[in-house]
């Protein structure tokens, strides 16, 4: 192995056996489950790259950390430590915690928006954009249009199209638009960062017009290392001076700990405005629980606070984005079609080059993933035409220009080896890719459909 992708930062020190099944076995669980990987039982999947979300392995020092925990109902210390930790590494004045991101995306919507209201981003993601629509506004994705190209190869592809954002502030009006939905890194456009040159630019034109910005800081360590390693002035800056920077021309972020926290519970909600804090220690108290302790234990705040810390570290993270990078060029080798570049926290497998063979009604990735399950026990997941969703206007189908599946690498989870099985199985896959089915409905839940639809083949 090459020294660009030296060995794993940490020595094992707990082992997790993992599900063997036969390929008969697993085509009878993908057809239980309706060809939909979410509805696989987590023993019934070899090696699980369905989410990052969640699905991390926490370090000795977070293990200790757990039986530091504070259970009292109000003033935990294990807050003020994640309070402390997240005011020092994101330079954000007021913190509130929650159970995991889309509580605090619940609370920032329901708090900000009004019904008629626009909130732009650097393309949708699944639950942030539900939470706004839920509560009245419409979603308008202001990203680049390189960012909808899979076969783009640019180092800054989650950026914001400057002219799309003015251009939607003089066709609404900048009281019509509550806050600009910054994501950092772009999950659904391949995991791709943005540069700091743009955050500055679109801070200076948001606040020029009075609109808060607000990231969702779900992978800005990814995001932080991009820039460290692509913009020119940041090579010499640590993580955690770009991480500072990053957020010092926002406002406040919605964060899931799931994530780039390294725990398998928890986020938080940001701001620096202290009204907007009164109102959301106000909410919080309905939806989550007191604000000092969000939906969370005690523990699991001990554990998201050290591994924030953890997290800026440069060796972890440098291996982190190198493991989707390995993966990504072994699959590349055999010509397999990818989003390109290859982002900081999965690879994501273009299905329609994939299966030029189906159309998109056919939902490509949604079959290739069940596909992927089927011949090697890889799960991994659909961000295509299913997740898209409907338009909550005209009910019809939304038809993204990406249709992926993405292949999630959890954090310090698996090794260079297992990364080796999962490519020569879809290599494999690959060269056999015409005998795979499109699939059809055969129920389709009402919102947030690709969690829990099921299907059947054509």
């Amino acid at each position: 192995m090459s020294k660009r992708f030296a060995p794993e930062p940490y020595k094992i020190k707990m082992v997790e056996n993992m599900a063997i099944m036969t390929k008969d076995e697993r085509k009878e669980a993908i057809e239980r489950a309706g060809y939909n990987t979410f509805l696989l039982k987590s023993d019934e999947c070899y090696i699980d790259l369905l989410t990052d979300s969640g699905t991390n392995a926490m370090s000795d020092a977070q293990w200790a950390g757990l039986m530091l925990g504070d259970e009292a109902y109000a003033g935990s210390r294990n807050f003020y430590h994640l309070e402390k930790t997240v005011q020092e590494l994101f330079g954000f004045k007021y913190v509130v915690p929650t159970h995991q991101g889309r509580g605090a995306e619940n609370i920032l919507s329901t708090l900000t928006i009004k019904p008629g209201d626009y909130v732009p981003g650097n393309m949708y993601f699944t639950t942030t954009r539900f939470h706004q629509e839920r509560n009245g506004a419409t979603f308008r994705d202001i990203i680049i249009d390189e960012a909808h190209d899979s076969q783009i190869d640019l180092p800054f592809k989650g950026n914001i199209d400057l002219k799309k954002l003015q251009a939607l502030i003089d066709e609404v009006g900048a009281d019509k638009i509550p806050y600009i939905c910054l994501a950092v890194t772009v999950n659904l456009a391949g995991g791709q960062p943005v540069s700091m040159a743009n955050i500055k630019a679109v801070s200076e034109l948001a606040h020029k017009h009075g609109i808060k910005i607000m990231y969702d800081a779900t992978r800005c360590i990814e995001n932080a290392y991009f820039i460290k390693e692509r913009e020119e002035g940041y090579a010499d800056k640590s993580i955690k001076e770009i991480v500072k920077e990053m957020f010092s021309y926002g406002d406040g972020c919605t964060m899931s700990g799931k994530k780039d926290c390294l725990t398998n519970i928890g986020g938080f909600l940001c701001m620096n405005d202290y009204e907007l804090y009164l109102q959301a220690t106000a909410t919080v108290v309905q939806f989550e629980g007191m604000p000092s302790y969000g939906g969370l234990a005690g523990r699991d705040m001990e554990a998201m606070a050290i591994g924030l810390r953890e997290a800026v570290n440069y060796e972890y993270i440098s291996h982190r984005v190198n493991q989707i990078r390995y993966l990504g060029e072994k699959l590349d080798a055999a010509g397999v079609p990818m989003v390109k570049p290859y982002g900081g926290h999965a690879i994501f497998l273009d299905a329609k080059a994939f299966l030029p063979h189906l159309t998109q009604d056919d939902f490509p990735a949604q079959a290739l993933a069940a596909a992927i399950y089927e011949n090697s026990g890889v799960r991994s997941m659909e961000r295509g035409i299913i997740s898209a969703g409907r338009d909550i206007k005209t009910g019809k189908n939304h038809y993204p220009k990406l249709e992926t599946v993405r292949l999630t690498i959890p954090r310090r989870v698996y090794t260079y080896a297992h990364l080796d099985y999962v490519a020569d199985t879809i290599i494999d896959l690959y060269k056999n890719r015409e005998k795979i089915k499109g699939l059809k409905w055969e129920y389709e839940p009402s919102c947030l459909r690709f969690f829990t639809g099921r299907f059947s083949q054509k």
